[in-house]
């Protein structure tokens, strides 16, 4: 357990504005690079460290063409690094991690829980599903020593085209989305694990990625009091562990500007703490982002602004030992104990929670939960029981498109017999039937290019459609249905994920021997 006595009393100035840093981790780094984490862990005095899977696919890079190279030992690795840093540590680290949906967000080989907008389908009597992938994922977590998770997204999703949350939020109503956001919480802290409300003001109705450029949102502060601030005025309520600041600009609530909320003392410390009066821990979003690691030239400057402007935690800083000597030089002492205060309770806590209750599951464990959460979320959008009954006891035929093995086709067919084609065939008028069956499994759950779909595919089902009866099972993020036209599909089911036990269940769907019951938590 962190002790104030064995640690704090001892510690320099400069060794208390180091815990005020957690630069990235990076699971596949080289030995150079290693290196070089090892002197800013020894000789800087730094808080902490946020993992990440490879430079190559560091945010800042997600979008671009460069090859993010698999590595099927990232989960030893990083047991490895963790245990390795922390011993040479002169102050326990605070160990975080992007996990919104579990370690397989940033590790291969590692469970894959559902998107949080799969969660937000499920009904409100079933939010206790969320608190248990809250937790599921937070033993994960504890598992190989990791203290905090950066989750939930208590973002608002109300731009459908949003190329940053989408898929991450739990929807676009307000109370359903704190709700839900506050049931991941929980679980997370029942498995002593920490919790990250984010993206402080609200990100959800922004059509810019914060990664590659700054989002403006031009909205009232009234406005942004009704909705964005929600979940946040919950989670302060509820005592959360730590919010985090987006980079995106509110010219409204930062007295004109257009700065990114990240770097405003009026967002952080007028509004976040003085009007909402948050008394916890407040992260920056990582400062390597595009929206702010581009704006000042002298290195460690950006790292003080973002300090100066409230900012407890400065996460993904890359001048780190400028940065300690910039805040070193213009900050109060006062500034300094008050952060410093904050970070080191935050550990306390964290270091002092028994982990006793550390799941040893094997990761097809999780399997059954993923099957609870699939029975309650699938949603039919279009189509009645009775016109999906009509359509499965007709002779019908059946095409999968985006995945070469198909677990939904291969369930239907132990019950039913029917022929399936591979996509695309030659003509549309070549099936035998009018009555189609569609597997659709999008290339991609982000809005970007029709979420992966060429124009091809679209006019397909679009045309097919016009032609036959079709009945079409969307393996993917929702808001695909709003990529064509959907007036000539017959039956439209809505299944969220593409895992094997959400394929299972809409089987079951198609069979007749389960009902969809999950809601649409966005606006279709």
């Amino acid at each position: 357990m962190i002790s104030r006595d064995n640690y704090s009393r001892n510690l320099s100035k400069r060794e208390k504005i180091g815990q005020f840093f957690f630069p990235a981790a990076f699971i596949n780094d080289s030995p150079e690079e290693i290196r070089r984490l090892e002197t800013l862990i020894k000789n800087l005095n730094i808080g902490g460290l946020t993992f990440f899977h490879s430079r190559v696919s560091a945010a800042t890079n997600f979008e671009g063409k460069k090859k993010i190279i698999r590595n099927e030992n990232s989960f030893q690795r990083l047991k490895e690094l963790i245990d390795y840093y922390q011993s040479i540590a002169p102050t326990p680290l605070l160990m975080s991690i992007d996990a919104e949906w579990g370690l397989a967000m940033r590790v291969e080989n590692t469970t894959q829980y559902p998107y949080a907008l799969t969660l937000g389908a499920l009904p409100n009597n079933q939010n206790e599903l969320i608190i248990q992938t809250g937790k599921q994922i937070g033993n994960d977590l504890a598992s190989i020593g990791i203290h905090m998770n950066l989750a939930p997204v208590a973002d608002i999703n109300m731009n459908p085209d949003n190329p940053v949350i989408g898929y991450r939020s739990f929807g676009e109503n307000k109370e359903k989305v704190t709700e839900k956001a506050l049931s991941f919480y929980k679980g997370t802290k029942e498995a002593g694990v920490l919790g990250c409300f984010k993206h402080f003001p609200g990100h959800g109705d922004t059509n810019v990625d914060s990664h590659l450029g700054l989002p403006v949102i031009n909205k009232s502060k009234a406005e942004i009091q009704n909705q964005e601030f929600y979940p946040f005025i919950k989670a302060i309520e509820s005592d959360i562990d730590s919010i985090m600041i987006g980079h995106l600009a509110v010219p409204e609530l930062s007295n004109g500007q257009r700065i990114s909320a990240t770097l405003s003392k009026d967002i952080i410390k007028g509004i976040l703490r003085e009007e909402l009066g948050f008394n916890g821990v407040v992260i920056s979003d990582a400062l390597n982002m595009h929206s702010v690691s581009k704006l000042y030239q002298e290195k460690g400057l950006l790292e003080w602004k973002a300090f100066d402007a409230g900012n407890d935690i400065l996460c993904f800083a890359e001048n780190v030992e400028e940065g300690i000597r910039m805040i070193e030089k213009n900050a109060s002492d006062r500034q300094i104990e008050d952060s410093f205060n904050r970070v080191w309770r935050m550990k306390q806590k964290a270091f002092s929670v028994q982990k006793s209750n550390i799941s040893s599951a094997k990761p097809d464990s999780n399997s059954v939960l993923n099957q609870k959460i699939a029975q309650h979320a699938i949603a039919m959008i279009k189509g009645t029981p009775q016109t999906l009954e009509k359509f499965r006891t007709e002779k019908f035929e059946a095409i999968c498109i985006g995945k070469p093995n198909c677990t939904f086709f291969t369930s239907i067919q132990n019950q039913i017999n029917f022929k399936k084609h591979e996509y695309p065939k030659e003509k549309i008028t070549e099936y035998d039937t009018k009555n189609i069956l569609i597997a659709l499994f999008p290339p991609s759950v982000k809005p970007k290019n029709n979420f992966g779909l060429d124009q091809k595919t679209i006019d397909y089902i679009e045309n097919l459609s016009k032609l036959n009866r079709v009945t079409l099972y969307l393996f993917g993020n929702p808001y695909v249905a709003r990529v064509f036209n959907i007036d000539h599909i017959e039956n439209i089911v809505l299944t969220y994920q593409d895992f094997k036990e959400f394929q299972q269940v809409s089987a079951q769907h198609f069979l007749g021997k389960h009902n969809a019951v999950g809601n649409i938590p966005v606006t279709l």
